[in-house]
């Protein structure tokens, strides 16, 4: 099933677009009332829709990690309403467009493969969502809102009532300016009782909800916050080194997993790589060698395709990280861009590195 999902895939991965399109015509056409879950603009959810497809092909022979992301999307999926005609809908839609683009590649044997597969993947999805008991979204409310750059901003949020997360992963995020139209977003501290998350937003070109975020934020603005998701944790008891690499705001998930190994006596070594294009783009750095200065497990090393940096790297961090090494022996973690991710993942699978070391979270930049 794995080979003939990731095959039938990979024929028609290069109509991403039109793919998603067709898609989601078929589910509105379908189940027509699933219109009223998405937002008015489909621009950002279409890309979402393959990022996800994405990733679940790439996870479809590694069962653990394919079920803690589903489990984790049907219980962020709670917060829209769906119900199981919703998800038999979008099997339906999934399969139409499918057979749609592989014409005489669809054959019986790959329906089987991805009518399974859905299959697997509606389960999970439903049976997490069942079992949850917890809001469904958190209301939270803009305690500050601060440039730290041209089009960087840190916003802080306090939720009305504890929102259960671990460092290092993310939440979905709507703002009061931009009603349905839900942003992953990672906080970039470890979680705190006094319910205050922090959150690093850059203002994409084109991007509706980000820009509005860094620009038109007003303090006592009430967010709503979806449960929590994501791949990228570390856990006390586990000693192997780390390899952390942060794209702009992509370093904040790694801010917050530095947050919460800084409470801990003792901690493997950590090396990160923080870039951007230009020196102003590493906002995070003074805060960063700040912690390297008294965490001696910690080693901090600023990559800029443009300018240069005292005791930094010069090119993309895909170029500055593999060309010391491939990295074997360290677990290997990575946040930005999603064409930053891409590329970094694929110069270490080329360097040596083990695919199954590295982890990466789909959603996090839109």
């Amino acid at each position: 099933m794995a080979k003939l999902v990731r095959t039938s895939f990979a024929a028609v991965e290069t109509k991403a677009d039109e793919l998603s399109q067709y898609f989601y015509g078929a589910l509105f056409s379908v189940s027509p009332d699933t219109r009223a879950l998405f937002p008015i603009n489909m621009a950002t959810q279409r890309n979402r829709l393959l990022r996800a497809l994405v990733y679940v092909v790439q996870m479809v022979d590694r069962p653990e990690e394919l079920t803690t992301f589903l489990s984790q999307l049907g219980r962020d999926h709670r917060k829209f309403d769906v119900l199981g005609r919703h998800y038999d809908a979008v099997g339906v839609a999934l399969i139409a467009t499918l057979k749609r683009f592989l014409k005489d590649a669809w054959t019986p044997e790959v329906e089987d493969a991805w009518v399974t597969a859905y299959g697997v993947i509606s389960k999970t999805m439903r049976d997490a969502a069942n079992k949850e008991v917890g809001p469904a979204w958190w209301k939270a409310p803009v305690v500050e809102h601060r440039l730290v750059s041209r089009d960087v901003a840190v916003v802080k949020v306090r939720t009305d009532q504890p929102l259960p997360y671990r460092a290092g992963g993310y939440v979905s995020v709507e703002v009061p300016q931009r009603p349905r139209m839900w942003r992953y977003l990672s906080p970039a501290t470890a979680p705190h009782e006094n319910g205050l998350l922090e959150f690093h937003v850059h203002a994409v070109r084109g991007g509706w909800v980000s820009r509005t975020i860094v620009h038109h934020t007003r303090f006592g603005d009430v967010w709503r916050l979806g449960p929590s998701l994501g791949a990228l944790s570390v856990h006390h008891t586990e000693s192997r080194p780390l390899l952390m690499i942060g794209g702009g705001t992509g370093i904040a998930p790694m801010l917050a997993l530095l947050d919460e190994m800084s409470r801990w006596k003792n901690n493997p070594p950590v090396h990160l790589f923080f870039g951007g294009h230009r020196p102003d783009d590493l906002y995070a750095l003074d805060h960063l060698r700040g912690l390297a200065a008294t965490a001696p497990w910690l080693t901090v090393t600023p990559v800029t395709e443009e300018g240069t940096i005292a005791g930094g790297d010069r090119g993309t961090l895909a170029t500055a990280v593999t060309q010391r090494g491939a990295w074997k022996e360290r677990d290997v973690f990575v946040a930005g861009s999603p064409s930053m991710i891409r590329a970094t993942i694929a110069k270490l699978l080329a360097a040596g590195t083990d695919l199954a070391r590295i982890k990466y979270d789909p959603f996090t930049l839109d």
